[in-house]
């Protein structure tokens, strides 16, 4: 963070200074972890129900931390009060950015892929100056003013994600870090549950675009050609519109897309600076539509046409169990694709296992998709019945609540598969290592229900040299 005095902390949040000196600089990071606390930070303490922060501002003091932001004074530490200090850090954030003209804020969102197009714009724009991006999906009211908080004089690009739980929430967030460049993906049924309808999520998400600058203030709308409800929010913005995808208008496009047996995609990148070949090194169809976004962005910001291709040649994951591919020794592939799920998700890792186990034989561990409302039993069944047309092999489908991922797939009469439903993930490690054999292509994927076990314990086979389970499988 750039360095401010408390005097400056306090005016940003509207806060009030006990027992602190005005004139005290904050040179170090803001932090809500005090075990991540360095000489010159602020300390923030959230005040919770089985952990206060308060509890150890006085610890925070002693690691190094100038001052606590909070909502109570705390004896013999030095306290900028404010009624709510979650609420606080977004007006912090935002005095920090103001402060900071050179800065390019890019924002991101969409119902899937939002994490792993972060990724790949970061690593681009990195190449032309300091980028500060979040970890992971760091991406709402306080992930979102805390990655903003890390910026300073050197930062060059700021890259956000902006996820939403319902109307207004991108919104808040624009408001806190406003962004010059926006790129919205898509617009699915993810969240739905909690949005109510998919138009309402589209709304949602188009709040990203209306918040930008306009066009001759150097505002710029990065939207997805092939999705009709992304396309639609050109209307929504005064910035310049650069439509990315596969369709023939598409100012950033990609033709001629190819895959290897690792489901990499090679494909001409057609911009208005020419064409080039590129081969990414991500795995998986859906890649190609987060790496056109990524690179309009990169484009936009000063990268040249030549190194762009190189650059996204290179590109690689960054946030963990995101379509991570590994081998084992007995010719088993991972696919780890664990970390969240949706129904365009599930739909793309699915299709990217077909694309591997094209001359291999393919299983899916699949589990529960959450936030869908009353589109859940139609989500979960229409998942079913894609791998069993995609031709699956096998199908594990962890829980009772993603019961009718079996039922959809076992519905399907031309289906050659079996599908299993297993009731935790200890069963269906124990079912998977009891058919696993060498050579087969595994995906494991699901909404944060700890899905990521069959993924560990698959890998720590790998390590042990056991669970290649050839015993007791039929053809």
């Amino acid at each position: 963070m750039i360095a401010l005095t408390l005097a400056e902390v306090a005016a940003a949040v509207d806060g009030r200074l006990v027992g602190a000196d005005p004139t005290t600089r904050v040179t170090g990071p803001v932090e809500f972890d005090s075990r991540k606390v360095r000489p010159g930070s602020l300390f923030v303490a959230f005040p919770g129900e089985h952990v206060d922060g308060h509890d150890y501002a006085a610890a925070a003091v002693q690691a190094g931390a100038v001052a606590v932001l909070g909502t109570r004074e705390v004896d013999g530490v030095p306290m900028v009060l404010v009624a709510d200090a979650l609420t606080a850090m977004g007006p912090l954030a935002r005095a920090v950015v103001d402060r900071l003209p050179e800065l390019t804020v890019i924002g991101l969102t969409g119902s899937s892929g939002k994490t792993s197009t972060k990724d790949l714009v970061a690593q681009l724009v990195s190449r032309l100056g300091p980028t500060v991006a979040p970890p992971g999906s760091f991406n709402n009211e306080l992930g979102h003013p805390y990655t903003a908080l890390q910026a300073d004089e050197q930062t060059r690009f700021l890259v956000l994600e902006k996820g939403a739980r319902g109307p207004g929430h991108v919104r808040y967030l624009t408001r806190v870090v406003p962004p010059r460049i926006a790129v919205v993906l898509n617009v699915g049924v993810a969240h739905v549950g909690e949005f109510g309808s998919v138009e309402a999520i589209a709304q949602a998400k188009g709040e990203l675009v209306e918040a930008l600058p306009a066009a001759a203030d150097g505002g710029v709308a990065v939207l997805n050609a092939d999705d009709p409800r992304v396309r639609a929010m050109a209307s929504r913005t005064t910035a310049r519109v650069v439509l990315v995808g596969e369709a023939a208008d598409a100012e950033v496009r990609a033709t001629g897309v190819t895959l290897d047996d690792r489901g990499r995609a090679s494909f001409l990148l057609v911009t208005p600076n020419g064409s080039v070949p590129v081969r990414l090194g991500l795995s998986g169809r859906h890649q190609v539509g987060n790496a056109l976004a990524a690179a309009a962005v990169a484009l936009e910001v000063g990268l040249p046409l030549a190194d762009l291709a190189t650059a996204l040649g290179e590109l690689r994951l960054v946030s963990t169990r995101r379509m991570d591919v590994f081998d084992r020794p007995d010719g088993v592939t991972v696919i780890d694709d664990s970390y969240n799920a949706n129904p365009a998700s599930m739909s793309a890792a699915l299709r990217a296992l077909a694309e591997f186990g094209r001359d291999r034989r393919t299983v899916a561990v699949l589990g529960y998709m959450a936030e869908l409302g009353e589109f859940e039993q139609q989500g979960h069944d229409e998942v079913g019945r894609l791998a069993a047309d995609l031709g699956v092999d096998r199908l594990f489908v962890v829980g009772d609540s993603a019961a009718p991922i079996h039922h959809g797939a076992s519905a399907v009469g031309t289906w050659g598969g079996v599908s299993v439903l297993v009731t935790d993930q200890a069963e269906a490690v124990a079912a998977v290592r009891a058919q696993l054999r060498p050579g087969d292509v595994v995906l494991v994927k699901g909404s944060r229900y700890r899905t990521w076990e069959v993924v560990d314990a698959l890998r720590a086979d790998a390590t042990t040299g056991t669970g290649n389970g050839t015993e007791g499988v039929d053809a």
